[in-house]
């Protein structure tokens, strides 16, 4: 099965469907710029928001940390009236993060490349090298900064720590830690409290990925969550530590037409790193 096999593929593009549709959308690479130099998919704009994430969920920090986005995915070229194609070396976190900003900043039609640039060669596509520098810019003569990306803000895929506090204990939600076990029992201790939140069921997110780092079948990626008690009637809350792994999760429940889930923004960053926050430590 492929990607072009789940029941909402609003956030999806296959190597096969990018391959007809290149020279009509923005591509974008958030690999690290020297992946970008070494190959990609020509045509492409390139961006690094990895570490860039939000350490308060409260609304004005939030709508600075929305709006640093808004400039920086404008500055790329990205506007309202083009589709825009994301993607990173496989279906990964750099690309499923992007692909969810752009989504709650409004954009209509953002896809992440399932499999990336891992599935672009192997199906025989060639990655381009960035051979030389930009020349310097002569700001008497640099044209224009293009303007903000401007679109109606989706809050309904995203969650605030306000958000999980109303879903612990609530029965029509759902908690998922995505991140690595370690994590998650706390024995890995990346902010000052481990841990998790009370109720959160564990499902690590590179579980939903071959060993391609593409999107496992529809059937397999559901088994996998509803086995877990994620289920579609629940509005389902991902966490990980800055909100790229839980996008990825976001993805691929949306994929398979979970209507209601909301990635943790500031994720166990701001969780862990907070007093009023209620932690367990799974036994």
């Amino acid at each position: 099965m492929t990607s072009s096999e789940f029941p909402d593929r609003r956030y999806l593009i296959n190597v096969r469907e990018l391959r007809e549709r290149l020279g009509t959308v923005t591509l974008v690479d958030l690999r690290p710029a020297e992946d970008f130099a070494v190959g990609h998919i020509e045509g492409s704009g390139h961006v690094d928001i990895y570490g860039v994430s939000l350490s308060d969920s409260s609304e004005a920090p939030l709508q600075a940390f929305l709006t640093l986005f808004r400039t920086l995915f404008g500055s790329r070229g990205v506007s309202l009236d083009k589709p825009v194609v994301i993607y990173d070396h496989e279906s990964g976190e750099r690309a499923s993060r992007a692909v969810w900003l752009l989504a709650v900043l409004g954009h209509p039609d953002v896809k992440l490349l399932d499999g990336g640039t891992t599935a672009w060669t192997a199906a025989g596509n060639r990655l381009v090298q960035l051979t030389q520098a930009p020349p310097p810019v002569d700001p008497t003569k640099a044209p224009p900064t293009p303007p903000p990306f401007k679109g109606k803000q989706n809050l309904d895929l995203l969650a605030t720590r306000f958000d999980v506090h109303k879903a612990i204990g609530d029965p029509n939600y759902v908690i998922v830690d995505v991140r690595r076990e370690t994590e998650y029992r706390g024995t890995e201790k990346r902010a000052r409290r481990v841990g998790t939140i009370p109720g959160a069921v564990h499902v690590f997110w590179r579980d939903h990925l071959d060993d391609k780092g593409a999107l496992r079948a529809p059937d397999a990626i559901r088994d996998l969550y509803v086995s877990k008690g994620v289920t579609p009637d629940k509005t389902v809350i991902p966490v990980c530590h800055g909100g790229y792994r839980s996008a990825s999760t976001l993805i691929a429940l949306k994929s398979l037409g979970y209507p209601n889930v909301k990635n943790y923004v500031g994720a166990w960053g701001e969780w862990g790193n907070r007093e009023d926050s209620i932690i367990v430590v799974p036994t």
